[in-house]
């Protein structure tokens, strides 16, 4: 019996911590899936087809408006595809695996910001500490490691469609063929492994420089153990990147924020639109470095998913096992391919 009874305690206490977690996943204001960010998409989303239909017809009634809305937020031909269901198979599993992940990079984020803050003390001595008000140093702070997120999702998403090694794994991502909010968590893990420490080099990085700027630690303002700004992006406009929601920002405005049409042009297997719009919340960083492509205003006809598709696609081999195979292929292949350098034994041509 106390084998039996140590059992069931053991299987409890792992359907307790899955609930736990998937309860801070969905109810946790900072959250990057939050039921509060997912309710504003919504609601953002209503607000927009409303504003469409008024715009084109001068008026909408209120039943008209309740027959038209479910078909328009949840097309059936995106809700029963199968890439849909993948999408879904990928939120229970990478939910947890993100945790790990990160748990990790956050270790390599803190060892490396004091490595930083170290060397910037050894090369050119100690700093006063700072003695401006503690909410200008949050703000600061708060703002550049904002930024340090963004030019890092930058670089590794530039890595992954520039090295085909990195791209063998990020072609999970962009296999949908049909675009969800749950598209996000469609992540190989070990993509998501080098986006977590890609990130933690560039987080860090701008931490030891900010607190030796100001010669003590500053804390960011944060929500959930998430940054502020971010979780404001999350809640304004980030969800609706995964959808059909030819939502697009033009101008000035397309070339500092990355609107859904943004994002949406980014999937396309339209050639002309491959390598664009690599950022999260803003374009700053594809503007700078000449990957910004700003969408029409009217929606522009896309198609989604790799080319060529693959069969397997949507499944646990195609997924997951297969990257693997691919990007050692592509990797093992390069190195069979590559120049031998010269040496004292090998004569240079």
């Amino acid at each position: 019996m106390d084998a039996w009874d140590n059992n069931m305690e053991r299987i409890t206490s792992g359907l307790l911590n899955i609930v736990h977690h998937l309860g801070e996943v969905l109810f946790s204001a900072g959250s990057e899936f939050s039921l509060t960010s997912l309710g504003c998409a919504l609601a953002i989303a209503v607000g927009f087809l409303v504003a469409r239909r008024v715009r084109r017809h001068g008026h909408i009634r209120a039943r008209t408006l309740l027959r038209i809305l479910p078909r328009a937020l949840f097309p059936r031909r995106i809700v029963r595809h199968a890439s849909t269901a993948a999408d879904f198979g990928y939120f229970l599993f990478n939910t947890f695996v993100y945790a790990g992940i990160f748990g990790m990079a956050a270790m390599s984020y803190q060892f490396l910001t004091n490595g930083v803050l170290r060397g910037l003390i050894a090369a050119t001595g100690p700093v006063t500490p700072s003695m401006l008000p503690d909410i200008v140093q949050r703000s600061v702070i708060t703002v550049m490691l904002f930024l340090a997120y963004e030019f890092g999702y930058w670089l590794d998403h530039y890595l992954k469609h520039r090295v085909p090694a990195l791209w063998e794994l990020h072609k999970v991502h962009h296999s949908a063929e049909v675009l969800t909010p749950l598209t996000t968590f469609r992540v190989h893990p070990l993509d998501t492994f080098i986006f977590g420490n890609i990130l933690a080099v560039t987080a860090a990085i701008t931490n030891g420089v900010v607190a030796y700027m100001f010669g003590d630690t500053a804390y960011q303002y944060v929500l959930s153990g998430n940054n502020i700004i971010l979780v404001a992006f999350i809640h304004l406009y980030v969800h609706l990147q995964h959808t059909h929601m030819w939502i697009a920002f033009r101008g000035a405005l397309g070339r500092i924020f990355i609107s859904p049409a943004h994002h949406q042009v980014h999937h396309s297997t339209n050639p002309i639109h491959f390598n664009k719009n690599l950022g999260s919340c803003l374009a700053v960083w594809d503007w700078l470095f000449g990957t910004l492509h700003v969408p029409a205003k009217e929606r522009e006809k896309l198609s989604f998913g790799v080319e060529p598709a693959y069969a397997d696609a949507h499944t646990i081999t195609g997924e997951f096992l297969s990257p693997f195979a691919r990007s050692f292929n592509v990797m093992f292949g390069w190195m069979r391919r590559r120049p031998v350098m010269p040496t004292e034994s090998t004569p240079q041509a």
